[in-house]
């Protein structure tokens, strides 16, 4: 039998390397001759390219003449010599084994050993070629879809798209033409899964990558994105060369690339804003459409304090405060929310406190809150030589003053807790200004409800109300992904809030 003309038939229909059919065989006969020999017993396969055959080698210890106890692993030393004469007590010696011996069933599970190891070759394969895609945008067809996921076919491989990783309000059915971020390839005993996205903010960026010439050569580039998936997005821009604007390049012609982006999104709205170094100017750029009067950084809390009109306090905070919550994703930046108004306010409350304390009056309390001083705390936390510099003062007199605000600060720090800012955490708190009197303070009801449930939030409890539930009995008769839908909130989120729904009503019978 030619058995290298069978091992390169083979290597070609299956598309494998030669020796991975060799090692097949080996590694089938071995275990063939195991059915003989047994568990225990010392084999070897070695492949003979001149002669086109496996031979096998049985190695048995060599041990005294009648002291063999189990014949597949030792052999007399009597025995031994007739094979080797130049053995000895311990030495390990091998035995040339006929394969035609096994019979029928041992070549049955040669043959069985041999289609395992070639399926998982391929899978193998079919791995080392997709484990480099991660980070790819990748189509096929739609052939399965259920609450866990959607399956998709990729032709070789099949890919999953988690329901996590779904946009919000998209429906496919089998056959649909689908596409997806590749975020992971992993082993698995059927072969190699392939996690997609079509949540991710990457998928996003890639879009762009396809659309528009100028970031696929590298002239302008998508610094960061945000997205609320199947709702809105932000992307910063910025170009490398200063006769391209990016915000321009990325729109198209008649915006004809972002609507290509956008089309694939099922309508995904997508805000593009161009990309500055500086930070206050890009928190700036990341809030339009809003207009910002006024931003004080604060580099300590990698957070902003961000001013506006009191027109444009709704539209800075978007709906749920959608708008600020991806701006402070885009930036990495904690953003606070205040109206010109409102921050006025603040402004004279806590001058009039620092007023209070003894050695300082409204003009010098005036220069501290322009400073940025913004409590008695603030204040007793400056070393006596930084007072003296903000308000000319003696050394002597700015000691006693922060000796008296480390006394102001305790009893007064409470009461200056601004809760009505608006911040980017809270991310479904709808400003007051949006709702009539009436609306508001039913929604204020719906929200005192829902924060009798252990572990939920204002954020949470705002985010239940406006998404129509009225009563805690509501949250438990829909199934997570509904209430997900409804409220805009995490999957994970969801079911915990109706496990806290489940025990508020059990414990009220």
């Amino acid at each position: 039998m030619n058995l290298s003309g069978v091992i390169d038939a083979v290597s070609k229909e299956k598309n494998l390397d030669s020796t991975i059919v060799v090692d097949a065989l080996k590694q089938a006969i071995m275990h063939a001759a195991r059915r003989d020999y047994g568990a225990n017993a010392d084999l070897e396969a070695e492949f003979d390219e001149e002669k086109e055959e496996i031979n096998l080698i049985l190695f048995r210890t060599v041990v005294e003449d009648g002291d063999v106890a189990d014949a597949a692993i030792e052999i007399a030393l009597e025995d031994a010599r007739k094979m080797d004469a130049s053995v000895d007590l311990g030495d390990s010696i091998g035995e040339s084994i006929d394969a035609a011996k096994f019979g029928r069933i041992a070549a049955q599970s040669a043959k069985q050993i041999i289609v395992q190891k070639m399926r998982e070759a391929e899978r193998m394969k079919v791995f080392d070629e997709f484990k480099d895609r991660v980070g790819e945008i990748m189509s096929g067809y739609v052939k399965s879809s259920d609450r866990s996921g959607i399956v998709v076919d990729l032709g070789k491989v099949e890919a999953v798209i988690p329901y996590k990783e779904q946009m919000q309000g998209e429906r496919f059915r089998a056959k649909d033409r689908i596409q997806g971020y590749v975020v992971d390839v992993k082993k698995s005993s059927r072969g190699p899964q392939i996690v997609m996205s079509r949540a991710h903010s990457m998928y996003l960026v890639k879009l762009f990558e396809q659309h528009v010439t100028e970031i696929y050569d590298g002239i302008v580039s998508i610094k960061s994105a945000a997205r609320d998936p199947g709702l809105r997005s932000k992307i910063a821009v910025y170009s490398r060369d200063g006769s391209v604007d990016p915000v321009g390049a990325c729109v198209g012609m008649k915006g004809s690339r972002v609507q290509a982006v956008v089309q694939e999104l099922n309508g995904e709205k997508i805000d593009i804003v161009p990309w500055d170094p500086d930070v206050a100017r890009l928190v700036c750029n990341a809030l339009a459409p809003a207009v910002v009067s006024k931003v004080i950084v604060d580099e300590e809390n990698h957070s902003m304090e961000v001013v506006v009109s009191d027109d444009q306090l709704s539209l800075a905070i978007g709906r749920r405060g959608q708008n600020v919550r991806l701006a402070a994703q885009l930036t990495g930046w904690k953003l606070d929310i205040k109206s010109e108004a409102k921050l006025a306010e603040q402004l004279a409350g806590v001058k009039m406190v620092l007023a209070s304390i003894e050695g300082l009056g409204d003009m010098q309390a005036g220069v501290l809150v322009n400073e940025g001083i913004k409590s008695p705390s603030d204040l007793a936390a400056l070393s006596p030589r930084q007072l003296v510099r903000l308000l000319n003062l003696d050394e002597e007199t700015a000691e006693k003053i922060i000796t008296a605000a480390q006394a102001k600060a305790e009893e007064f720090e409470d009461a200056l807790e601004d809760g009505a800012d608006y911040r980017s955490e809270d991310a479904f708190a709808l400003p007051e200004d949006d709702q009539k009197p009436a609306e508001r303070d039913h929604l204020k009801e719906r929200v005192a409800l829902f924060l009798k449930l252990n572990g939920v939030g204002e954020a949470a409890a705002a985010a239940l109300a406006e998404g129509g539930y009225r009563a805690i009995g509501d949250v438990v008769a829909d199934t997570a992904e509904e209430v997900s839908d409804k409220t805009n909130l995490p999957i994970g989120v969801a079911k915990t809030i109706q496990m806290a729904a489940d025990r508020y009503l059990q414990s009220q019978k």
